[in-house]
């Protein structure tokens, strides 16, 4: 036995069975050693009533990489005051976990996890909670919860969403290992382990150029009939030029936009700060709405209903403009997947294309460190000229002008 140092903990390899290497200057206090290798700082105490026959209590503390020995050391002495002052640690923590329901643990997981991650990331964990865990969920104790009552839940909204369903096993078992870091739950086992996903094949839906010209077709109709506003159409044709997100399209901000060097540079995005490259139809489009009168002062290029709103939702525009077109089974990501497409079909490269959508796979990234932006520009043109001869020219009006019957500005070959 010997004090316990970081020099001690290195040298202690796993063995076939677990052992502990117990502090000299502290007693009861010690390092846990298991067959797998993983080293974890324990207090051993026995409560105070009983006398020397009182019940021999084992606390875990933390494991060491997740916990220095500095701040371990530090928790021991706490916990063997409140020893001293007649309290049970380890009863305690019992009691925490036997009490703790689904609710307790997401306003916790609410309050220290959710701030740490992205809005949007935020936003769905919170519609995840509220539409699917906490009706399932929410009165039942965390520790009661098994993986058996998961997949019956997971093969229940199997039937109605599969994709769905794998989402909220993914959010259960972030839930369950944040219970087991804030010690609400036993180490180790998670009752997500082994439950059966639902296989996921990603999409392959593109829009074809007669599709296109059909869109087109529908922004101009719906502009004419004012059933979309100049905004909602200018927001589906930047999708189609950029092969933006839709969340990076609505969020955009005026300050983010520079259209001499053609790039929209976003501060944040779904795999961080990123430059949109801007298409000459793409800059058309942004300098049209710049002209309206209801643009001047605002702070979103996509204005929203409200003043100084960005556009929140787009879906319901797109299943009108969608339907008027007669596009079936094309979601707004898909006019993504078509600017990537028609990239790949006019030649471009795949780090080309990586580069403007701004992909992140470990594969691909190293390959676009080295594109520029001239060829980048060079790239979003030769997509924006084939998406403008499809499209066609959408009415902008200039300044001044907001009715149907405004002068237009082309983007397209339509208007020449």
């Amino acid at each position: 036995m010997a004090k316990l140092t970081k020099a001690l903990i290195a040298e202690q390899i796993a063995r076939s069975k677990p052992y502990y290497v117990w502090d000299t200057h502290m007693i009861g206090f010690g390092l846990k050693v298991s067959p797998s290798g993983k080293k974890t700082f324990v207090l051993k105490y026995r409560t105070t009533e009983g006398g020397r026959g009182a019940q021999q209590r084992w606390f875990r503390i933390g494991h060491y990489g997740s916990i220095t020995l500095e701040d371990a050391r530090k928790q021991a002495m706490c916990l063997r005051a409140e020893v001293v002052e007649g309290n049970d640690p380890q009863r305690q923590r019992q009691t925490l976990r036997d009490a703790t329901t689904m609710t307790d643990l997401w306003e916790r997981f609410e309050n220290e996890h959710l701030p740490k991650r992205k809005p949007s990331t935020a936003d769905d964990y919170r519609a995840m909670w509220k539409n699917h865990i906490q009706p399932e969920f929410g009165t039942s104790k965390i520790k009661d919860i098994s993986r058996k009552e998961i997949i019956a839940v997971h093969l229940r909204i199997s039937k109605r969403s599969p994709y769905t369903a794998n989402r909220l096993v993914a959010m259960l078992s972030k839930l369950f290992n944040m219970a087991e870091k804030w010690e609400l739950r036993v180490d180790g086992v998670n009752p997500c382990r082994h439950v059966e996903r639902n296989p996921e094949n990603k999409r392959q839906r593109y829009l074809s150029a007669d599709e296109i010209t059909a869109l087109g077709n529908s922004l101009r109709d719906g502009l004419a009939l004012q059933e979309e506003n100049h905004y909602m159409a200018a927001a589906i044709q930047l999708l189609l030029l950029t092969g933006a997100r839709v969340s990076e399209i609505l969020g955009t901000r005026w300050e983010w936009v520079d259209l001499d060097r053609r790039v929209i540079n976003l501060p944040d995005s779904k795999t961080g700060a990123k430059q949109l490259f801007l298409s000459e139809p793409a800059v058309a489009v942004i300098r049209g709405l710049a002209e309206l009168p209801k643009s001047k002062g605002q702070p979103f290029v996509i204005r929203g209903r409200l003043a100084d709103r960005p556009f929140d939702n787009l879906r319901k525009v797109w299943r009108r403009v969608s339907n008027r077109a007669g596009i079936s089974g094309a979601r707004l990501h898909d006019l993504r997947h078509t600017a990537a497409s028609i990239g790949v079909n006019g030649g471009l490269t795949l780090p080309i294309i990586g580069k403007l959508l701004g992909h992140t796979q470990v594969s691909t990234t190293q390959r676009y460190a080295h594109v520029d932006i001239n060829p980048a520009l060079s790239a979003i043109d030769a997509i924006g000229k084939t998406v403008a001869a499809s499209l066609g020219a959408i009415p902008i009006p200039r300044s001044g002008q907001v009715d149907a019957n405004a002068e237009i500005v082309s983007i397209g070959n339509a208007a020449e």
